[in-house]
């Protein structure tokens, strides 16, 4: 029998058999896509063959939204919600309703976009800029960022955005790739396979990328102005000295929760 015929339980047992810890969830996501003919018996193996759900989906889940992720793309992870609960504190400070324009806020190495399409749906009147140097991040984030009135922008770091916008950005959201090169290997099958390594590497220290960024974060803030970025709770005091290098004001904040760590740098 088709697994398009197959009962939830069927597609269950051969995921939870793959190992896959949330079998129940994912083969009633995978039922609930309502796949073509045919498609579904490709999905679930897909899945055992360890694809992750969110490729063979097409979205993820990210702060309530369905984010578009399409293969090769980073998959926008839980904990980076703190990212954007952070910046999102932040922009209401910066903000009021009789504002004449928004607060410009920039999601730096944007991956699918998620973390901008999540704070323009929480600030609609901000001037949100994304920007990547992986051509099918960008053109994946287009398609999640436009919509929400975004702008989205392909190159390499700073080199990407409009150059109207130095000393003038309220919020630089950035989750850079911070993996040490030699830990990558031990990541889970499903990133270190199907997830580009620009999204991924970051160096002999995972802070080759985050250097970069905090070098020139003040060039580009205004004065006021917020730099996040998200590392791990071990890298969390290499990345406030980094960030204090560059002329910011840091500080850490972890979530027990989210199982995730940001250091906030404002530029005085």
């Amino acid at each position: 029998m088709p697994f398009d015929h197959l009962p939830h339980s069927a597609i269950t047992t051969r995921l939870r058999a793959a190992g896959c810890v949330y079998a129940e969830e994912e083969a009633e996501l995978l039922l609930a896509a309502r796949f073509p003919p045919g498609q579904l018996s490709e999905a679930v193996d897909q899945r055992v063959a360890g694809f992750p759900l969110e490729h063979i989906l097409g979205w993820a889940e990210f702060c309530g939204l369905r984010i578009a992720v399409e293969p090769g793309v980073f998959v926008p992870r839980r904990r980076t919600e703190l990212l954007v609960r952070e910046a999102a504190a932040l922009l209401r400070v910066k903000t009021s309703p009789t504002a004449a324009a928004g607060a410009v806020v920039v999601d730096l190495c944007c991956g699918s976009g998620a973390v901008g399409t999540a704070l323009a749906a929480v600030a609609r009147d901000i001037e949100l800029h994304a920007c990547d140097v992986d051509p099918a991040a960008v053109r994946c984030a287009r398609g999640n960022i436009l919509p929400a009135g975004g702008n989205v922008h392909e190159g390499d770091l700073y080199s990407a955005l409009p150059r109207r916008l130095r000393g003038q950005v309220d919020i630089l959201a950035v989750n850079a790739p911070y993996v040490p090169t030699q830990s990558i290997s031990s990541m889970p099958h499903e990133a270190r396979v199907h997830e580009s390594r620009l999204s991924l590497d970051g160096g002999q220290d995972g802070l080759d990328i985050q250097r970069k960024v905090a070098a020139a974060a003040r060039t580009w803030l205004r004065p006021g102005g917020h730099l996040l970025i998200e590392t791990s709770r071990r890298q969390a005091d290499l990345t406030a000295t980094t960030v204090a290098r560059g002329g910011l004001t840091p500080r850490i904040v972890r979530s027990d929760d989210l199982d995730a760590t940001v250091v906030v740098g404002l530029r005085p």
